[in-house]
């Protein structure tokens, strides 16, 4: 379908799952406009001047921390997708470097889409993680959109990485109790662990994450651990799927609410034997110990698949093929 004449703002431009949208969003003929904090930093941009062949796609200058930063970036727009959001998981005040930045960079982006009286629907891109991460879970249990994490859990007992959950959920409340209040139409997708192939040519922490079974870094594989030990599986989706979500509800006109955009629900233990079985010339660890073999919740897509949605990678052999020839072609696995 194309749809030329249409103007989306991706915001965080740099950013992995930004790039690989707005690449998306080009290819069917829309008109982009995306925000970075800094223009001048030829390096961090270098992937969206050259996507700049694709279509019409211009650079603006735009900081979470500054209200009205996004104003000219949104004027116009039809869809502003707030993909931007701070993402450092090792801070050691995710207070001041997590969550205040993330509720107020929101909160900015959806002040200026009111000052552009033009934006029929604002889509923001979330995380498994305001969803999944339960002190107390049942064997089997399916997450839907129902679904949040356990807010008491993460601020009182400060579990590894507490403060991005908690930017998320923190995130998702306050748009959604500002897009009421002003009458925005708000749509959210909550994406699992997001890997793939982008635009950007260096690796994203959810792609360093994935392949930390490959590439042997101990920190990386430690928050695989983490993850699952939080929310009872390692829950994965192909980066393509994710964007195509997000234009799939931008588009849709009964879209409303959440979405769960996840393909498959695994454990640590189950990946890293199909990791190694599929990719033997890496030496991939098989133990983890205490670890449950099999993924203890699943979160579920159904009702983005209700929607008309379908997934073009529903198997762990065509994600980790892809994820594997990108980690080869950016330097963070060995090229043969």
């Amino acid at each position: 379908m194309a749809d030329e004449g249409k103007l989306a703002c991706v915001t965080g431009g740099t950013g992995f799952v930004a790039s690989v949208l707005i690449k998306q969003l080009l290819e069917k003929r829309y008109a982009v406009n995306t925000t970075v904090r800094d223009p001048e930093n030829s390096e961090k941009i270098a992937h969206l001047k050259e996507m700049q062949n694709l279509g019409s796609l211009k650079i603006f200058r735009a900081d979470l921390r500054d209200e009205g930063s996004f104003d000219e970036a949104v004027a116009d727009c039809d869809y502003v997708f707030h993909v931007a959001a701070p993402v450092n998981l090792n801070t050691d005040d995710p207070e001041n470097e997590l969550i205040k930045p993330a509720v107020q960079g929101i909160l900015n982006v959806m002040k200026s889409c009111l000052k552009a009286k033009s934006v029929k629907r604002f889509v923001l891109t979330s995380s498994a993680v305001s969803v999944s991460v339960k002190k107390l879970r049942e064997n089997g249990l399916v997450l839907d959109e129902e679904s949040w994490s356990d807010m008491e859990f993460l601020t009182a007992e400060k579990p590894p990485t507490w403060g991005y959950g908690v930017s998320k959920m923190l995130t998702e409340r306050e748009a959604s109790r500002f897009a009421q209040e002003n009458n925005i139409n708000l749509l959210t997708i909550i994406p699992a662990l997001s890997i793939g192939p982008a635009p950007v040519a260096r690796a994203a922490p959810s792609i360093g994450m994935a392949l930390s079974l490959l590439t042997g870094n101990e920190m990386l594989l430690n928050g695989l651990k983490v993850m699952q030990s939080l929310s009872g599986s390692i829950s994965i989706v192909h980066i393509e799927d994710v964007c195509r979500a997000h234009v799939f509800v931008a588009e849709n006109e009964s879209a409303s609410g959440r979405y769960i955009c996840c393909s498959i629900n695994t454990a640590l233990p189950e990946l890293a034997r199909f990791l190694a079985k599929r990719y033997p010339q890496y030496k991939v660890p098989t133990d983890f110990g205490e670890l449950p073999e099999k993924a203890e919740l699943s979160l579920s897509s159904e009702k983005l698949i209700k929607a008309g949605f379908e997934f073009k990678y529903e198997q762990l052999e065509q994600i980790y093929d892809e994820a594997v020839k990108y980690a080869k072609a950016i330097g963070l696995l060995p090229s043969e």
